[in-house]
């Protein structure tokens, strides 16, 4: 036996979407094993790591000083190297246990998606961050190419396919055809950007101090795109920036898309752009073939209509859009070997 089917046979391929709001991990012939937040938390005095995923993203917010839970991922890249490869090393080895044990004895071969606009010294991070954390191989993929794979648009064909992936901190638009990208825009703009508008409105307006976790639950239950639902209310609870004591309001629905509008027109522009970028014959194949959404962002709702109504194409929400650009690393793992070359 070869040394590469030694290695085939006592190693495991695996891809991961290290996203800025969740990291999902996929292990070849075994699926997505892993799905957490990309959170940690670390003791502030010697940043040692204390719980990583959804144990530590519990912890946003509610910390004592001698504690941080942090997110060392930020639009979309890496902000902390360190904690970032602590995190990675978790994953990994998470993701080694549901394999059998020949699989263990060496370094996984590891794909990593990533936004298709950073530069090369991030590429670099992501890279040594995953070779020191474990990984043997590290491969990187542009994540709407990994998101596009992993919708089932047929990339590989000579027709136009265009892919819009809303993650935590980055709003990837595509436009591809015969494997390749061919007119693409990066902006740092996604889920997150969408949480801090709804905490800066909440201040502005009623003096209301909320934190990350409060704001996804809005964004979740009421926030919108679209006037679909502007008559739903909620209630939050906070504290009062000016008495500092724990207070109630009721918000509605309406007032809290008026307050997503800046970053949802910038994810609009950018779709618009990518179009006004594309060539012809592309951009024709889209008025039957329309756009896909994916990522977390595809799920605010009434996204697609407003995307629709702004772009005069069809738009579609993929089936589980948060677990598109996973699924994409998945398939391409089964061409890994051609992606090293």
């Amino acid at each position: 036996m070869s040394s590469q089917h030694l290695s085939k046979f006592f190693s495991a391929d695996i891809g991961i979407d290290l996203g800025t709001a969740n990291s999902l991990v996929f292990v070849r012939e075994h699926g997505i094993v892993l799905a957490e937040p990309s959170v940690v938390a670390i003791r502030s005095s010697t940043r040692d790591v204390i719980a990583v995923g959804s144990e530590a993203k519990s912890m946003l917010g509610r910390t004592p000083g001698s504690i941080q839970a942090i997110r060392p991922m930020k639009d979309g890249v890496i902000a902390d190297f360190d904690v970032t490869e602590e995190m990675l090393r978790y994953f990994i080895q998470k993701a080694m246990r549901s394999v059998s044990w020949r699989r263990r004895l060496l370094h996984p071969t590891v794909l990593v998606a990533v936004p298709s606009g950073i530069t090369e010294v991030e590429n670099r991070a992501v890279k040594d961050s995953a070779k020191r954390a474990g990984a043997g191989d590290v491969v990187l993929v542009e994540e709407p190419m990994a998101a596009a794979v992993g919708v089932g648009l047929p990339v590989a064909e000579p027709v136009g396919s265009m892919v819009v992936d809303i993650g935590g901190g980055t709003t990837e638009v595509a436009v591809i055809s015969l494997s390749g990208i061919e007119s693409a825009k990066s902006v740092r703009v996604g889920g997150d950007e969408l949480d801090d508008a709804i905490m800066a409105h909440l201040k502005r307006v009623y003096n209301l101090l909320i934190g990350e976790l409060a704001a996804e639950e809005i964004k979740i239950k009421i926030g919108s795109a679209y006037p679909v639902f502007d008559d739903r209310e909620m209630d939050v609870k906070g504290l009062d920036s000016n008495g500092h004591i724990p207070k109630t309001v009721r918000v509605s629905a309406g007032e809290i898309r008026t307050a997503l509008q800046a970053p949802v027109t910038t994810i609009i522009e950018t779709v618009r752009s990518t179009l006004e970028h594309c060539k012809p014959d592309l951009a024709a194949d889209l008025i039957d073939r329309g756009i896909m959404l994916a990522g977390g962002g595809a799920l605010l709702n009434g996204l697609d209509k407003l995307l629709s109504e702004e772009t005069d194409l069809p738009v579609f929400v993929a089936d589980d859009p948060l677990r598109a650009v996973s699924r994409g690393t998945g398939i391409m793992l089964q061409d890994i070997d051609a992606m090293k070359v």
